[in-house]
């Protein structure tokens, strides 16, 4: 059956037809054939076998994880700010390994309060000064650090750029450049570049766990567009990230492949213009899509049992709002495998009517492509309706 939904697109408001997810891979079967019936089949048996594909043929395999040289250090003094409500710490990480050393810098803003504040993690893909400014001189919506703090929650921050840049380099900078031998890149299967700044929210995580001021079971990871997409792969990655939120990902983010979006990115378009942030194996699936043996709702299930807030825009139909949507529904399953409820929906939403009941969130906002103090207030209501500040 097909619906009429009224969507925004790039060039204005539009009305499209839009299909049913159809010939979707399945998520409980496993690659012979079986039922996935209980958590331990999942997680001894279907969840590795879709974590190794998504790794081979998407986001690639790391050469490293935790790296034997790992160091934090202050890069400024710690200051109270925001009136006296927050302490805020810039942390350097330093790394290294056995091509170079590397490192960064980030920026907490924690509450000033009795118990262990819990956290979200923003990976910053947009210019570092304008929107995440630890002086908050600038205050952007992208990061209101400000209302963060008020609703009982630490702010902390990084520049994806910081990590590894947003070019092809190879492995000739970035973190690539301190594991990978120069020159020496060959194998279709190594990390893209969205690995690499999850990685770098991974290093963000090692910090969170030494710092008592913070609830280290009670950290989210949030990104916007590529950033959405790297906060996906940061929380599959990585199980500490207890919540990920993943804002007008699109495709080879939230957006389900399987479907006739013709106004949303496609991965022929994808890598095209942005190969280096997958795996290069990801590049022979272009204009495969029908064909393709997996989709993100899988990926999106590997999240399981954690929380997952996935987030559109109405104005977005690049992205693919309804594809984002449908991921989280048909990732469910996995959540019910636990007894707990995945996304609970009759259907796809209007803008502005957020869905919160089960452990996946979905919201679109109205408007455009962008992370918003809308957007925000949706992931501290989702925390908060799971019991992050203790009340």
């Amino acid at each position: 059956m097909k619906k009429i939904f009224l969507l925004a697109g790039a060039c204005g408001m539009l009305s499209c037809l839009a299909a049913e997810p159809r010939n979707v891979p399945e998520l409980m079967t496993t690659a012979k054939g079986e039922k996935v019936a209980s958590v331990e089949q999942w997680e001894k048996v279907r969840a590795p076998e879709l974590l190794a594909t998504f790794t081979r043929e998407v986001y690639g395999r790391r050469v490293v994880e935790r790296p034997p040289q790992l160091s934090f250090e202050r890069a400024e003094p710690d200051e109270v700010m925001m009136d006296g409500k927050a302490l805020r710490k810039r942390i350097r990480v330093n790394y290294g390994g056995k091509y170079g050393k590397g490192t960064f810098v980030f920026t907490a803003f924690i509450p000033r309060q009795a118990r262990p504040a819990p956290a979200f993690v923003l990976i910053c893909n947009r210019k570092a000064a304008d929107n995440i400014d630890p002086t908050r001189a600038r205050k952007s919506d992208f990061w209101p650090a400000e209302r963060i703090v008020e609703r009982g929650y630490a702010a902390i921050a990084f520049w994806n750029g910081d990590i590894a840049p947003d070019w092809n380099t190879g492995n000739r900078e970035g973190v690539f450049a301190c594991f990978e031998a120069p020159g020496a890149r060959k194998g279709t299967h190594l990390w893209g570049t969205l690995s690499a700044w999850a990685w770098g929210a991974s290093r963000v995580m090692d910090w969170i766990e030494t710092e008592p001021l913070l609830d280290a079971k009670h950290v989210g990871v949030v990104g916007h567009s590529r950033g959405g997409k790297t906060a996906l792969v940061a929380g599959v990655y990585d199980t500490r990230f207890a919540m990920s939120c993943s804002n007008d990902s699109g495709c080879g983010g939230a957006k389900l492949n399987h479907m006739d979006l013709p106004d949303s990115e496609h991965i022929a378009r994808i890598v095209r213009v942005f190969p280096y942030w997958f795996a290069q194996n990801f590049i022979e699936w272009a204009n495969l899509e029908e064909k393709l043996p997996f989709d993100q709702h899988q990926f999106v299930a590997l999240l399981a049992p954690r929380l997952v807030a996935i987030a559109s825009a109405s104005e977005d139909a690049w992205a693919g709002p309804e594809g984002e949507y449908w991921s989280g529904r048909l990732a469910s399953p996995a959540w019910e495998l636990y007894g707990k409820k995945g996304l609970v929906s009759d259907g796809f939403p209007g803008a502005d009517k957020p869905l919160q009941e089960g452990c996946i969130s979905y919201h679109m906002r109205t408007g455009k492509h962008n992370l918003t103090s809308y957007d925000w207030d949706r992931y501290l209501d989702f925390a908060d309706r799971h019991g992050w500040r203790g009340e």
